[in-house]
């Protein structure tokens, strides 16, 4: 479903809109994935109120706007956020100046420009429909012909973790789920599904990515 509605969103977000949650408003440039648009978001954020974020190592990997993130960093998180795209850099800046925070941001392709450390909580609402990206907008949709965003996460993510790091995925029936696990088997990593929820006829699964210990 979210696929055949691309055309739509792009069209929409072609003007600044503005998105709030609770306490937090965020400004949505052009290009820029609307945190309330689907509702991973909104299901991302349910389960963040149920962690005890204060003193965490946080990182939101592909923060967009930074909703996750300036919720993560009110409740007192140590936070970064990252996103491949400038435009969301920019977004980013204006929304924590916006919402009077501050946290580390950092433009990064996944980890690639993000120094070697391990976080407590990792968050991630990745693209994955299987297409090239070829704008800078298209980032947020399209994980690569081969699902590469995946086979690059999946071989990267064990250096920014230790044995008690949480790292928290999201991702939609309208994705080839069956892949994704493919990648995240082949590097060692389960994926435990945490929650399974359905709003206006989407499926959304959150899951627990864990690295695999041989015996």
């Amino acid at each position: 479903m979210g696929y055949i509605l691309i055309p739509l969103f792009k069209r929409y977000l072609s003007n600044v809109r503005y998105f709030k949650y609770k306490d937090i408003k965020v400004k949505i440039l052009p290009g820029v994935f609307h945190p309330g648009f689907f509702f991973s978001t909104k299901i991302l954020l349910k389960y963040l109120e149920s962690v005890k974020l204060a003193d965490l190592k946080f990182l939101e990997l592909g923060a967009g706007t930074g909703l996750i993130a300036i919720f993560a960093a009110k409740e007192g998180a140590s936070v970064t956020a990252s996103d491949i795209s400038l435009t969301a850099i920019e977004n980013l800046k204006i929304n924590i100046d916006l919402n009077n925070i501050t946290f580390e941001i950092i433009r990064s392709d996944l980890f690639e420009g993000i120094y070697e450390k391990q976080f407590d909580l990792i968050v991630i609402n990745p693209p994955y429909f299987p297409k090239k990206p070829r704008k800078e907008k298209d980032f947020a949709w399209f994980c690569g012909e081969n699902f590469e965003y995946f086979k690059t996460l999946f071989s990267q993510l064990e250096s920014y973790i230790h044995d008690n790091s949480k790292v928290i995925m999201i991702l939609s029936e309208d994705c080839d789920l069956n892949q994704i696990f493919e990648i995240s088997d082949k590097e060692n990593f389960s994926m435990e599904q945490l929650e399974k929820s359905k709003h206006w006829g989407e499926t959304n699964y959150l899951f627990q990515l864990k690295k695999i210990v041989p015996h």
